[in-house]
């Protein structure tokens, strides 16, 4: 679990590496200076649809393979994928090669397969909620790394270090993971069909998979207007990437704190309940963001939504392995990471188009409200497992 980590943290880092410096790096490639800001997020939004067109197709491998040899596939693809963007001579070139990307992508939902399959049951939360600080830490600390890095060794220069953390995550896997597998035949492998059809309560799955996209919608819909937002509250001041850097920061800050010890209170009470009230504080701290009057105040509903968001996809994954066939692990967690991706395209287009119609602060009422769906559809999705009484008695052992 400790090497998964280390391979989710450097897979994280990598992924946000790139980000501060993206769209300077497009001027440098000779895109026409208005469209600088859409190719930008055309190479952020092809990462993600492509990995979504792919997740199946990885998820049945894994299931054949075994999750070890797709989390090589996904490390050993992304180094070249990573690396080569150091010699792409135009902007379609990039467009290219993060849409390849994306399809050779994996790493972190095949960790989580693995460890939702080797670990015990009743430790599951725990586990898979320590598992998810690695990518966590890996997306704090990579925009400020990438940063630095652009600025000490140049751009073209940070592709190739974020290549070479990649190989050394292939490598780490390669000989310190070890995974309780047998490989099975094509012809011997259950059909992904009866894999659905083995499942007890398929509508509660089918309910984990579309909170799983409001939740990335919902976490996601803010990134294209946060920048324009601090300004907005704070006026022109000269550090307002600073700022508003530190902004996105916090939450990951109080998530890496948060997931293990919400994950292990889920092994306990219940990841329903976990799930249930991360969603519920979510909407609570979000809300309160279309009415903040200071860069300060934001920061501060910033820090306390990463508390919530910490109980959110750790508990979705527990529950999911909870209710999953073990030969049906890998394509399960693929579909989820099917509608994760889903998530992340749709997400900053949805941000986009309320603020370009009705203002910044109408972002987090939208968030808010895809929450409150959120809400309503795990409250009915979990009804038959929800019990105050024993939740109360839970909590007095």
């Amino acid at each position: 679990m400790y090497i998964a980590w280390i391979g989710c943290f450097f897979t994280g880092a990598s992924y946000s590496l790139v980000m501060p410096f993206i769209s300077i790096y497009i001027e440098q490639l000779g895109a026409p200076s208005n469209k600088v800001e859409f190719y930008a997020g055309l190479s952020i939004s092809l990462t993600a649809l492509s990995a979504a067109m792919v997740a199946p197709l990885w998820g049945s491998l894994a299931d054949r393979k075994g999750r070890k040899l797709m989390m090589i596939r996904a490390a050993a693809g992304m180094t070249i994928t990573m690396g080569s963007l150091a010699f792409v001579p135009n902007v379609f070139w990039l467009l290219f090669m993060r849409f390849c990307n994306g399809l050779l992508s994996g790493y972190v939902p095949n960790a989580t397969a693995m460890i939702a399959s080797q670990a015990p049951k009743d430790k599951n939360g725990m586990a898979l909620g320590t598992l998810a600080t690695g990518a966590v830490a890996g997306s704090l600390i990579g925009p400020s790394l990438g940063g630095l890095l652009a600025q000490t060794v140049g751009i073209k220069n940070v592709f190739l270090v974020t290549g070479s953390i990649l190989f050394i995550t292939t490598l780490l896997t390669i000989f310190f993971i070890h995974e309780d597998f047998e490989p099975v035949e094509k012809k011997d492998m259950v059909s992904t069909k009866e894999v659905f059809k083995s499942i007890k309560h398929p509508k509660v799955l089918i309910g984990l998979f579309i909170t799983t996209a409001i939740i990335q919608i919902g976490m996601t819909s803010i990134s294209p207007i946060l920048t324009l937002y601090v300004r907005e509250l704070g006026g022109k001041t000269d550090n307002i990437l600073f700022v508003s850097g530190l902004i996105v920061s916090v939450a990951g800050v109080s998530e890496f704190f948060s997931a293990p010890f919400l994950g292990k209170l889920g092994d306990r009470i219940g990841s329903q309940y976990v799930l249930l009230g991360g969603l519920i504080l979510s909407f609570l701290f979000i809300f309160p963001m279309s009415l903040v009057q200071s860069p300060f105040q934001l920061g501060v509903c910033r820090f306390l939504l990463g508390f919530s968001t910490g109980a959110l996809m750790p508990s979705v994954n527990t529950l999911i392995s909870k209710i999953t066939p073990m030969n049906g692990v890998g394509r399960i967690f693929s579909f989820n990471q099917m509608f994760t991706s889903m998530g992340q395209v749709a997400g900053p287009m949805v941000g986009s188009f309320v603020a370009n119609g009705f203002g910044y602060r109408s972002v987090f009422i939208a968030t808010s409200l895809l929450i409150l769906m959120n809400i309503t559809i795990s409250f009915f999705n979990f009804k038959h497992q929800l019990s105050i009484r024993e939740l109360i008695n839970e909590f007095k052992r």
